[in-house]
């Protein structure tokens, strides 16, 4: 299925009947559970800014009778800030097609034979309109995982929030067998000097820089490795990416073979734990895509046996339904998200999570707005800026590099 680029006409979006399915999964579990498109907090600038404290590790600090007082000691604060991303989208659709919504599309070729049914899409526009706030939606989803910082000092470069995985830096865990950094590609091939890939390894993009066509965090597979250089594709033997004329800052990583067990996914909960994160059991939880979610599991399957998997049917967080996971720190809600990398495992503190947005004079956080006039069609813009605020980094922990 093809994306329109410019206009919607009775041309070039015919319509259809019967009912109507998407084919691509619209939920936002991270987003949602923190707050969603209109919640969380409101800035008045492109940064926010949140501090950070922390007291001196506890001792046996006796005086004896009669001693004078101690040197004074104070606790410094510390500031940590984040950017608000521009999400704007535009919908354009003809008068002509917004009328014309009982127009069906018929066969083009034998055996011409029309079926009965009705357009259920009864307002072009608004339909459109829902699937851009949509389509926001998930990237402001993405971005909160794997949004990679970008503050620039001229109005050339867009503004970038900072995602979870690169803001994550006390509590990391690496189980990657390597991890290579700073590649370039031409058409199809990624240039690695003596790289010690051989065909039908998977791997993970950590980074796509300016390349096309990969997504950071999904696996691909290696296809024509020579010794300088290899490709990539979507299956084993499966045929070559096209990654873009000429790129650069492409990094992945080799993923671990051996079997997740309990003993790393405690490792990982024990690192936010000792950091003063995971300690608020309704908010904490771990997120993992599917392939961790099978390992997870089966990790614990076979350690305790599945009853230690438990689902609670009223507990959700921000109407996110959540399983629970029966951990050595507590119950932790296990949520889903399609947008962690499939190597990927992070534990949350979510209470410490919130999207925020800058408030736009007479608009509001998140809106349409109809542009100019110029023509026979109607068009909108659906504009917000947004960013992420994580509290304390060393509340959350993840781990990179797990088999998938």
């Amino acid at each position: 299925m093809s994306l329109i680029t410019g206009m919607g006409t009775t041309f070039n979006l015919p319509n259809y009947v019967g009912e109507l399915f998407g084919l691509t999964p619209e939920e936002t579990p991270l987003l949602s559970a923190i707050g969603g498109l209109t919640g969380g907090g409101m800035t008045t600038a492109v940064e926010m800014e949140w501090q950070t404290y922390d007291l001196r590790d506890p001792g046996q600090r006796t005086k004896v009778e009669g001693a004078t007082a101690p040197t004074a000691e104070e606790r410094t604060r510390d500031r940590v800030r984040n950017v608000v991303q521009i999400h704007q989208e535009k919908v354009s659709v003809s008068y002509t097609k917004q009328a014309a919504k009982g127009q069906i599309a018929t066969p083009s070729a034998d055996p011409y034979r029309g079926v009965p049914g009705t357009n259920p899409v009864q307002s072009e526009l608004d339909w459109q309109v829902a699937q851009a706030v949509k389509g926001i939606a998930l990237d402001v989803n993405w971005s909160f995982w794997n949004g990679q910082y970008s503050n620039p000092t001229t109005n050339a470069t867009a503004r970038k929030t900072r995602g979870l995985l690169q803001a994550i830096t006390t509590n990391k865990i690496t189980k990657a067998t390597s991890t290579v950094t700073g590649l370039s590609s031409a058409t199809d091939t990624i240039t690695e000097t003596s790289t010690g890939l051989a065909n039908d390894d998977k791997i993970v993009f950590t980074n796509t820089g300016d390349a096309t066509n990969i997504v950071a965090g999904r696996v691909y597979y290696v296809v024509s490795k020579s010794t300088n250089a290899f490709k990539v594709a979507t299956s084993q033997g499966g045929s070559a990416l096209t990654l873009g004329t000429s790129t650069s800052n492409i990094d992945y990583l080799k993923p671990w073979t051996t079997t997740l067990t309990t003993d790393v996914i405690d490792d990982l909960v024990q690192k936010a734990y000792d950091n003063g994160g995971m300690s608020e059991q309704f908010t904490a939880v771990l997120a993992c895509n599917s392939s961790q979610k099978r390992a997870i599991t089966k990790a614990y399957a076979d350690a305790y046996g599945k009853s230690v998997m438990v689902t609670e049917n009223a507990r959700s967080i921000a109407g996110v339904s959540v399983e629970t996971v029966q951990t050595d720190f507590g119950r932790l809600g296990l949520m889903l998200d399609r947008h962690l990398p499939q190597d990927a495992l992070a534990a949350l503190s979510l209470e410490q999570l919130r999207p925020v947005m800058l408030s736009i004079p007479d608009k509001g956080v998140f809106f349409e707005e109809p542009l100019a006039k110029t023509g026979a069609s109607d068009e909108v813009q659906i504009y917000g800026e947004i960013g992420l605020e994580y509290g304390s980094e060393r509340a959350h922990a993840q781990v990179r590099g797990l088999k998938v």
